[in-house]
């Protein structure tokens, strides 16, 4: 405690809650607004509430954040983990001002630098060297300062031939790579990620984790790291927080907290369910609009959620759109019990959906060689613009869990041989100069 005394204040929350208020969302056109208005006038129902019998949440709220108060020193490196919903996000948007807390104070002694989504804080217009100028005015630098740490931006972020591009042209990779090294050499006192180095390439993943670690040992900046991935909280993070329902339940030691999060979770794995009716089960986030929604889910030919190393996965889902969509895609991600990625299927096309219809989907996956253990299975539906930029309008988190069987021929060592099991290698002897024998 005398220790903490001690050390200079970075941030603190006092008492922060944030509320949102779920239920009747807009139209979004002049004829649902008439619609509704027409149906209150009559006291008939809304025909443009949100799907199902998700209507029971007009006027009703929902607190993202219930009291949070919590104190980070400059030098430090702070964890933050928890399950999806748990108001991560929600707590480093209001750091970040994105939004205002309802209630509370947020007190902040330094300037912040954050990567709360991809391209966040970049004009798609502007090129990635315009980008950097406009991020350092934000933080207050002067052109000769940004000047002195460009070059050192532009060969971290390995965009060097793209640097004079404009940014919409960008892939997801480029401009998380962009972002990170704006925020890793600008100068700023507080650093935010969200997570969002998953969708870089390994190598630069461990990059990052580098440079942040430096940020906070070497530089004394202050580092707030959410992340899924327990492998690079331990190697990141010298204290960590788990959040659950808007709440801080454990603020204290790195594994001592993944202990308690992974305790938490798997809590949450001991269903052996294949068949699950959503329509009254309320799945829309804050962060997503609420007109789709994925209403009913069956695992195919079979009684319990539990398969085979290498067993086709047939599952059927039912989508009700509440607007019309007409390029409407799905993601599938796979997360290992310790929260761990082990792979996706980043887009599976649905096409045209009409509004206030259902639609069925029938979707098989390949067979995965996936060693013993249990997994689950997250769900996305996103629309596509006409330049390809993608936007999520439905997160399944998880859409269910399901368990793979240890093979009989070996026991395997997850820990150390990982999720996935490759098909046998053929040998066969040959000479030096690998004729075959």
């Amino acid at each position: 405690m005398e220790q903490a005394q001690n050390r200079e204040i970075a941030l603190r929350l006092t008492g922060v809650k944030k509320r949102y208020k779920l239920g009747q969302i807009g139209g979004g056109t002049l004829t649902a607004d008439l619609q509704s208005w027409w149906a209150r006038v009559r006291g008939k129902e809304d025909p443009n509430v949100m799907i199902g019998t998700d209507q029971r949440l007009v006027g009703k709220e929902f607190m993202a954040l219930n009291g949070i108060d919590l104190t980070v020193y400059k030098g430090e490196a702070l964890g933050i983990i928890g399950g999806n919903g748990a108001g991560k996000s929600t707590m480093l948007k209001l750091l970040c001002r994105v939004t205002a807390p309802t209630e509370g104070e947020i007190d902040l002694y330094g300037r912040i630098a954050s990567m709360l989504e991809v391209g966040t804080g970049f004009n798609g217009e502007m090129t990635g060297r315009e980008n950097i100028y406009m991020n350092g005015a934000i933080l207050g630098m002067s052109k000769a300062e940004i000047d002195e740490k460009m070059e050192a931006i532009i060969d971290f972020s390995e965009v060097r031939d793209f640097i004079d591009t404009p940014v919409k042209r960008y892939s997801s990779g480029m401009f998380v790579k962009l972002a990170f090294s704006v925020a890793a050499h600008l100068d700023s006192e507080i650093m935010i990620m969200d997570e969002v180095l998953a969708v870089g390439d390994v190598a630069f993943q461990r990059k990052c984790l580098d440079k942040m670690r430096d940020v906070a040992k070497k530089d004394g900046r202050t580092v707030l790291y959410v992340s899924h991935n327990m492998s690079t909280i331990r190697r990141l993070c010298d204290r960590c927080i788990v959040m659950d329902m808007g709440r801080i339940i454990f603020n204290g030691g790195v594994e001592e907290a993944i202990e308690i999060y992974l305790s938490n979770a798997h809590e949450q794995w001991s269903d052996n369910q294949t068949e699950f009716d959503l329509s009254q089960t309320d799945t829309r986030s804050p962060y997503t609009p609420g007109n789709v929604k994925i209403t009913w889910l069956k695992l195919l030919d079979k009684e319990s959620a539990m398969y085979a190393s290498g067993e086709k996965i047939r599952m059927q889902l039912r989508v009700a759109a509440r607007t019309a969509f007409s390029d409407l895609h799905l993601r599938l991600e796979l997360r290992s019990r310790d929260e761990t990625p082990v792979g996706t299927m980043p887009d599976v096309p649905l096409g045209v959906i009409q509004a206030k219809t259902e639609q069925d989907y029938l979707v098989e996956l390949d067979p995965i060689c996936l060693t013993n253990g249990r997994y689950r299975l997250d769900m996305v539906l996103f629309e596509k613009d006409d330049c390809g930029n993608s936007f999520d309008q439905e997160l399944l988190l998880p859409a269910f869990n399901f368990e793979v069987q240890q093979a009989e021929d070996i026991v395997w060592n997850q820990s150390n041989w990982g999720h996935i099991r490759f098909p046998d290698a053929a040998v066969a002897r040959c000479t030096q100069e690998g004729t075959p024998l």
